[in-house]
């Protein structure tokens, strides 16, 4: 990775600047706590040495950091690092958001000045946060700076650390290989007997068991290169808005299941397995009108309606439910019924009413680093309380609505969220970016990320035909069926996550492998011309090899 600039903070103060009110001042300070956490995201570790930002009157007030050792590039992905915490003016324990945005003075006709995101964290007293964020520009700026504000009024902010570094994923994907190794694969020893001699044998994987899927509607399955793409590619499904309470009771007492369940019939006859999206939405802004207007016993009623007309309907049809989803960017039910416990009670109930599925909360930006009421940490918690109520939380979706996204700071996000225990999926995935190019780059960010954490059990996606999208620039096949850039790629890690083996069985009658899990078939061809085809699946182990018998089978 190459700076682009750091704070001098060995120098002095150089570059940097108050911005915003007068009163706002910047100082130069050593580390009084003993220990800091080093870094996961990739970016620097605690250098010891601070900027103190003091005598902010406004929640805009911070400082400002000139870039000036080298051009920022269109087209390329950089990170802004360092460590943020919280001064006086903020009790120990307390958190609030802070934000950094790149300032940008564009060379062209207009003079533009431009601010872009490029990361938030919720900083606290006492301790110290890294920056997760990343940005990318279209043009070359004339000139940058980084920004750092946020924080309620009288809040002092401490920043440690500032580099903007452009970031390698080929460098990252080549760190990744052995994890993938480790995680997806497993040596394999076919035992064929002594009898078949130096025997022929290619072993060929039919299916991997890492599951990709996508999200449909009544509209889309219209479209036969829909279809096709969607048979011939994809594991599971998920309905776009089908299930959703909105849908199925946009009007109260009048409940339509129809959409809901051609679908699932179309599913079912092609063997795709389903997400049930979702029982409850808790943004207020995603309920719907007549729900709103119900007085609190009213919405007990109608959520218990719910619970009972929707999950008993489906029972056993569904293998993961989102139970209420985005919870961290809303708490529409339990705002309106007064009682905290909502969410955990919804879990409980879905799971009286059908044991078997996977139930799971599902939300946005927790992978991105550039929102202070997504973090990792904060997902975390909730999952932890929801399971200290009773709540088995058997899954965590991450949406995956992503732009510019950084291997390392998606990999830390799912370290932290393993630490639950609780499988992840990734249940919305699309990347937007006009360069269909570089959408192809940033879609294998994602993936391999996914496919190389040991926490991570599936991948759906949120689409991916243009013109059918909810994001804009984010699709991998274009109207007319042809699949482009970004579509090829997707095609490629599922071919280059499969395994194709060919050799001969040594002295003992054993072929020696290692691959990927999933379906296979061997054929195996003996010096006489005798030809055997046998079919077996490579399934998650430890170390150990997995010897699978031929000679009875």
């Amino acid at each position: 990775m190459t700076s682009t600039q750091d704070v001098n903070l060995d120098g002095g103060l150089t570059g940097c600047a108050p911005f915003g009110s007068r009163t706002t001042t910047l100082s130069l300070h050593n580390v009084e706590e003993t220990a800091i956490t080093p870094g996961h995201g990739g970016g620097n570790n605690p250098s010891g040495r601070y900027i103190l930002v003091a005598g902010r009157a406004d929640e805009k007030d911070g400082m400002r950091q000139a870039i000036t050792g080298g051009v920022l590039k269109p087209g390329v992905t950089y990170r802004v690092a360092g460590w943020i915490s919280l001064g006086d003016g903020a009790a120990r324990g307390t958190s609030h958001a802070v934000r950094v945005n790149l300032g940008v003075s564009m060379d062209n006709d207009k003079n533009e000045s431009l601010q872009v995101e490029c990361g938030a964290v919720c900083a606290e007293a006492g301790g110290w946060t890294e920056i997760m964020g990343a940005f990318r520009l279209r043009t070359e700026p004339r000139s940058a700076a980084v920004y750092v504000h946020g924080a309620p009024a009288g809040v002092d902010i401490k920043v440690m650390g500032l580099p903007v570094f452009q970031t390698d994923p080929e460098a990252r994907f080549r760190q990744l290989k052995d994890k993938t190794d480790k995680v997806r694969k497993r040596d394999v020893v076919l035992k064929l007997g002594a009898a078949t001699g130096a025997a022929s044998v290619r072993v060929v994987q039919m299916d991997n068991s890492f599951p990709f899927g996508t999200c449909i509607n009544t509209t889309v399955i219209q479209y036969p290169a829909f279809l096709d793409f969607f048979t011939n590619n994809f594991d599971w499904a998920v309905f776009e808005n089908e299930l959703k309470w909105y849908h199925t009771e946009a009007q109260q007492g009048q409940l339509n299941y129809a959409d809901a369940d051609a679908l699932l019939a179309l599913c079912n006859r092609l063997g795709k397995r389903v997400r049930g999206h979702c029982v409850f939405w808790s943004v207020d802004g995603d309920v719907q009108q007549w729900v709103k207007n119900l007085d609190k016993d009213q919405l007990k009623s109608a959520v218990q309606s719910r619970l009972e007309g929707l999950v008993s309907r489906y029972a056993g049809k569904f293998p993961h439910y989102d139970v209420n989803n985005e919870m961290l960017h809303g708490q529409f039910f339990r705002d309106r019924l007064g009682d905290e416990n909502v969410p955990a009670f919804m879990f409980k109930e879905v799971a009286r009413l059908d044991p078997a599925p996977a139930l799971f909360v599902n939300d946005f930006n927790v992978e991105c680093g550039n929102d202070p009421n997504a973090t990792p940490d904060k997902y975390a918690e909730q999952v932890t309380w929801l399971q200290s109520c009773g709540a088995v939380v058997r899954g965590i979706g991450l949406q995956g609505h992503v732009s510019n996204p950084v291997g390392e700071v998606i990999c830390a996000a799912l370290d932290r969220l393993a630490t639950t225990g609780v499988p992840i999926w990734f249940t919305e995935l699309d990347v937007s970016e006009p360069d269909v190019g570089l959408r192809a780059k940033d879609l294998e960010v994602v993936l391999r990320e996914a496919y190389a954490h040991p926490a991570v059990d599936g991948v759906v996606l949120w689409g991916f035909m243009q013109g059918t999208m909810w994001r804009q620039d984010a699709w991998l096949v274009d109207a007319d069926g042809t699949v482009n850039e970004a579509g090829q790629m997707f095609l490629n890690l599922q071919r280059e996550w499969k395994t194709d083996a060919r050799g001969n069985a040594d002295g003992d009658g054993n072929f020696k492998f290692r691959g990927f899990h999933g379906r296979y078939f061997v054929e195996v061809t003996t010096a006489t011309g005798c030809r055997m085809l046998k079919t077996f699946t490579v399934e998650k182990g430890d170390n150990t090899p997995l010897l699978v018998n031929l000679v009875d089978a």
